[in-house]
């Protein structure tokens, strides 16, 4: 498959790494432009491609957003990610680090907003990026792998998101919907940065 990674921070790169390892193509790209990610780009190999935020964003088959979820401008042209599948993985931290409140809105149903057309998975955003380099184990069975929590309203697109997590070791956990499941991943909730297998996330979520 082929990935375009928006954000080459923490996450974006930590996952650019994971998807290379396990066979995929990426694209990575962030708001410095291409010559600033020669470093990344030649550790990761031959699958890995530098590339602006809307031409990443139009290659991939499958869009990941890893950038602030504070900067929208941040973010891909609505157009260039429209019928996709896009991972949200941002989370609505203000600058001081504190959490943004929304009120009775999700993060993700910003996002879905500004990027209409999208089929939008909320992934990723739960996991602390050391915890996404160093505890995936695709030798364990799925139910004793680090849980990887997902939330979304296009079942399709959350199933081929769930099966990338497996791909890299980890074991995904469906939340429910979008504005529902999106709420149970948001910072300061119980399944937020939790070390905790997919067996004992599961009774956490039922």
């Amino acid at each position: 498959m082929k990935i375009g990674i928006i954000g080459a921070g923490m996450i974006g790169a930590t996952a650019a790494r994971l998807f290379v390892i396990a066979g995929h193509d990426v694209a990575v790209s962030n708001s410095r432009g291409p010559v600033s990610l020669a470093s990344l780009i030649s550790e990761l190999g031959p699958r890995a491609h530098a590339m602006t935020v809307a031409d990443a964003a139009r290659w991939g088959e499958m869009v990941l957003l890893a950038v602030p979820w504070r900067t929208p401008e941040a973010l891909p042209p609505a157009d260039a990610v429209s019928g996709k599948i896009v991972i949200d993985a941002m989370n609505p931290y203000a600058a001081d680090g504190s959490v943004i409140d929304l009120g009775a809105s999700t993060s993700s149903e910003h996002t879905r907003r500004r990027l209409p057309g999208a089929r939008l998975v909320k992934a990723f955003n739960t996991i602390w990026f050391k915890h996404l380099a160093e505890r995936g184990h695709a030798d364990r069975p799925v139910e004793a792998r680090h849980a990887i929590f997902v939330a979304g309203d296009d079942e399709q697109a959350k199933r081929i998101v769930m099966g990338l997590i497996e791909e890299i070791g980890f074991g995904p956990v469906d939340t429910g919907s979008l504005v529902e499941g999106g709420r149970r991943q948001e910072p300061n909730t119980p399944l937020y940065n939790q070390v905790i297998t997919v067996r004992d996330a599961r009774s956490l979520v039922e």
